[in-house]
């Protein structure tokens, strides 16, 4: 199963003016980085969120059900209140506050459930299926891979003298996914991930998704036990390149990105960065990078 680049023009289309064209940034070793953590509920989730929803046709009277480590089901709780629908949004009791207050903000009703985003997961599918209401996969859904798969496109107008590496923190898969779509062969897509949450980066070596153990400081954003099967074979066909990065150097490239640029981005999405300033990716010679910065909900109160 595969999004095509026409899928993402579809989606393109199908969320204009409901989703924000989040601005690009020269760094200041001209690396340019793409400020989507700007984007509508602080996330790129929000642009595949709204595609899968709409993509849906006629909803049910129940609403939607998602299942987040937090970024999706703030996605959710903002793509149900702009379209006038309910949301029910099963979160691990992990979860950092400050999405769980926002959720609630957002008016969805939050459930918290074990400790790992894979038992959230297992209980709103059990949910959504009791009920009636539809629910919305967090990243292995190909209306969700092509909706985020959009602001690869943007980079495209937004950069016309070109890039040729796109640097991207994967959790579950569905960004880089959709990046895949939207830039692959043009531009080589990297996945970067936690080296205590590597889902994508295990599924490679090993021939297939796998369940991985899962911590760290990333943990919330990019904790998802199994990479998606999307994710996965469309990396696989791409020939994705996969780097790993430790905690210490996720936590020096937020820190790096707040001092630095006053970017107040969350760990996972750190991480992306890191692979750059811990040395685990080193471009070459006149190479030129795009680092996603995919989402900002976050407590910034430890950057100051």
């Amino acid at each position: 199963m595969t999004v095509q680049i026409d899928d993402v023009r579809a989606a393109l289309s199908r969320l204009e003016g409901r989703i924000r064209h989040t601005p690009v940034m020269r760094g200041d070793d001209g690396v340019w980085f793409k400020l989507e953590h700007t984007q509508h509920a602080g996330s790129f989730k929000t642009r595949g969120m709204f595609n899968q929803i709409l993509a849906a046709g006629d909803l049910p009277a129940a609403g939607i059900v998602a299942a987040s480590g937090g970024n999706a089901g703030l996605a959710a709780a903002h793509a149900a209140r702009e379209l006038g629908v309910t949301a029910e949004v099963f979160v691990p009791e992990t979860a950092p506050a400050v999405k769980v207050a926002k959720l609630g903000k957002l008016g969805a009703k939050v459930v918290q459930v074990g400790r790992e985003y894979a038992e959230a997961y297992a209980a709103a599918v059990v949910h959504a299926s009791s009920t009636g209401a539809l629910f919305c996969h967090a990243y292995d859904d190909p209306n969700m891979v092509a909706g985020n798969g959009t602001l690869g496109l943007e980079l495209v107008a937004q950069i016309p003298s070109g890039f040729d590496t796109v640097l991207v923190a994967v959790g579950g898969g569905g960004l880089i996914a959709g990046v895949i779509a939207a830039l692959h062969p043009a531009a080589r897509v990297v996945s970067v991930e936690p080296e205590t949450a590597s889902a994508l980066h295990s599924a490679i070596q090993a021939g297939a998704p796998v369940d991985v153990p899962v911590s760290g400081a990333a943990a919330d954003s990019l904790g998802a036990r199994r990479v998606g099967q999307i994710a996965y074979e469309m990396a696989v066909a791409a020939e994705t390149p996969t780097v790993l990065v430790g905690d210490d150097a996720i936590v020096d490239a937020r820190r790096r990105l707040w001092d630095d640029y006053r970017l107040a981005v969350e760990h996972g999405t750190a991480a992306a960065y890191a692979a750059l300033t811990s040395g685990a990716y080193v471009p070459a010679p006149g190479e030129r990078v795009v680092v996603l910065l995919c989402g900002a909900n976050t407590n910034p109160a430890d950057l100051v």
